[in-house]
């Protein structure tokens, strides 16, 4: 008589989607880069992290040829969690002061229907990068300063942007990761350094541990 076949467990799957492509390729830094430059190249550190805690993980535009924001989600089906990567901004008529913006956001969106674990993974994002060192922006929620993003976890950086294409389209949990304010001079020289981004991955990839398991 045969015994009982092995359990066999299976990581988790993120998927790390690399915000904006070649063509429209986001924001463009103090010194000339373009975003997607800078999220294409923390994606890949984040990736990294997240492996080396046990997760499996699914690249999404990293060749910078995912035009319809509406596919990114599509291309995740399956996954346990969606992450978009991206460097933020601020309104053009702030870009004369930007140096007065910086930190980290995240955002999530209420007409996803796995809010709640969105909510839950964006939170423990957060928490690790406070932890880390790194200081929200909160900026975002401010109707003059901001685009009147209100937050869902003001402690720890999270916003709802309820029309986020790609959160509220997904059909798996879904949050979008704001690294640091590009557009400021101090900023972009500080998340431009390979320790700096080292440790922004290794917080999210904590993060994302912690919640999925």
């Amino acid at each position: 008589m045969c015994g009982a076949a092995p359990v066999v467990a299976f990581a988790a799957e993120v998927a790390v989607d690399v915000g904006h492509y070649l063509d429209k390729p986001g924001v463009i830094s103090v010194t000339g880069v373009p975003e997607f430059e800078y999220n294409k190249a923390l994606a890949f550190r984040v990736r990294e992290a997240l492996e080396s805690t046990g997760l499996r993980v699914r690249m999404i535009g990293e060749r910078g040829d995912f035009v319809d924001l509406a596919s990114r989600p599509r291309a995740a089906t399956g996954a346990d969690l969606f992450v978009s990567i991206h460097h933020d901004s601020v309104q053009e008529r702030y870009l004369p002061v930007a140096g007065r913006f910086a930190g980290f956001s995240l955002f999530v969106s209420r007409l996803n229907p796995k809010v709640k674990e969105s909510l839950a993974c964006a939170s423990a994002i957060g928490t690790e990068m406070r932890r880390a060192g790194f200081t929200p922006s909160r900026y975002h929620a401010d109707p003059v300063l901001g685009e009147s993003r209100p937050f869902a976890d003001e402690q720890n950086g999270v916003h709802y942007f309820d029309n986020l294409a790609v959160a509220k389209t997904a059909t798996l949990p879904a949050l979008l990761f704001e690294a640091g304010v590009i557009v400021n001079p101090e900023e972009e020289a500080r998340v431009s350094k390979p320790e700096v981004r080292a440790a922004m991955a290794g917080a999210i990839a904590q993060g994302v541990s912690r919640c999925l398991n």
